[in-house]
């Protein structure tokens, strides 16, 4: 076994408080453990490109750049849609899923140098905008009756209407009962644990064992009655055949290396490269949208994520996300790209 230069990510069942914004953790679920804690992004930044809907907060990941002094603390957060018609749909819109980047110097005013303890219970370094009470993003609106509770939207109001605040407004608990009849919008919280992965590549083959695996699959098509049908086949198919061969070995490479870590959620190496599981790959990355530099792969979400968030409306293959590379200096927080590549046999989508 060897170790390669890939963090790997991994849930982990963990005290709320130790998921909050001083901490510094990675995490899934829950409510974003905002950052910069005064330029939020605003509502219509996290609506979805497709249907218009507020997204809903997935993950975040804590990846500080050492050689870069305003990125001591540093945090990127992905959003995605959560309509099935979005998730479901072949070639979806962009803007379906959304990745920001934050970033801090050790020194600001939020946050004490040093870090916190962590053996004691503490709460949040809260933030001075008010906040939807369903999501935890920003929220500009007010219950129009109570003045008490904020939204980010007309659809989180209407959702907390109905599931909570109708029997409290204008009470005197209005303003203290906890959103819990809207966390069907939450995806179960998790920190994300990281180790080093460890390695091993299978021996390449050699041209006699090549030779003999060719063999056994032309026998297997001549079993099959598929061997001669090739012959006929017009170029156009035999170019599809071609292509399927290549995303079953591709696929197949992807499930080589992820087998001795099944459970793995996130993928981390800044600079490196992602892990394909089908050859259709994006035409181009963007530059940056704020210093106009190149962007490098920084993390990708794997499919096995998909299993913990207990919704039937998501899916994806992997979510890579490609980051600015000098990692800029950001004013609150700015858009990176992410890009959806889905399972084989189905096309992928670019936001």
């Amino acid at each position: 076994m060897e170790v390669t230069s890939v963090d790997l990510g991994f849930l982990e069942p963990c005290e709320p408080w130790l998921l909050t914004n001083k901490f510094f953790r990675s995490k899934v679920g829950g409510k974003p453990a905002w950052l910069e804690l005064k330029l939020l992004p605003k509502p219509d930044d996290l609506l979805c490109g497709q249907c218009n809907e507020p997204l809903g907060f997935l993950c975040q990941v804590y990846a500080p750049v050492e050689a870069n002094e305003n990125s001591f603390h540093r945090t990127l957060y992905v959003f995605v849609c959560l309509t099935a018609a979005c998730n479901q749909s072949p070639e979806p819109e962009a803007g379906t899923i959304k990745v920001l980047r934050s970033q801090l110097p050790r020194r600001n005013e939020y946050y004490e140098y040093d870090p916190p303890d962590e053996t004691k219970e503490s709460p949040a370094i809260k933030s001075p905008v008010p906040l939807c009470v369903v999501c935890g993003c920003r929220g500009p609106k007010l219950c129009s009756r109570c003045k008490a509770v904020n939204y980010c939207s007309a659809a989180h109001q209407r959702l907390d209407w109905k599931a909570v605040h109708k029997s409290v407004c204008c009470s005197e608990e209005g303003s203290t009962v906890p959103a819990s009849g809207t966390s069907s919008i939450l995806f179960p919280e998790f920190e994300i644990i990281t180790e080093e992965e460890e390695y091993e590549p299978k021996a390449k083959l050699s041209e006699e064992e090549n030779a003999k695996r060719q063999l056994a699959e032309l026998e297997r098509l001549k079993q099959e009655g598929k061997a001669g049908a090739l012959d006929e086949l017009s170029e156009a198919e035999l170019d599809q055949y071609s292509s399927d061969q290549v995303e079953d070995k591709t696929f197949d490479k992807f499930k080589e290396r992820i087998s001795a870590d099944p459970e793995q959620v996130l993928r981390y190496e800044r600079g490196g490269k992602p892990l394909w599981l089908s050859p259709k790959l994006p035409q181009a990355i963007p530059p940056c949208g704020r210093c106009a530099g190149r962007r490098v792969f920084e993390f990708q979400i794997m499919p096995q994520l998909l299993n913990s968030l207990n919704s039937e409306q998501l899916d994806w293959g992997t979510l890579v996300c490609y980051t600015c590379e000098a990692s800029c200096d950001v004013q609150g927080y700015a858009e990176e790209y992410i890009f959806r590549q889905d399972v084989l046999n189905t096309d992928t989508a670019k936001n």
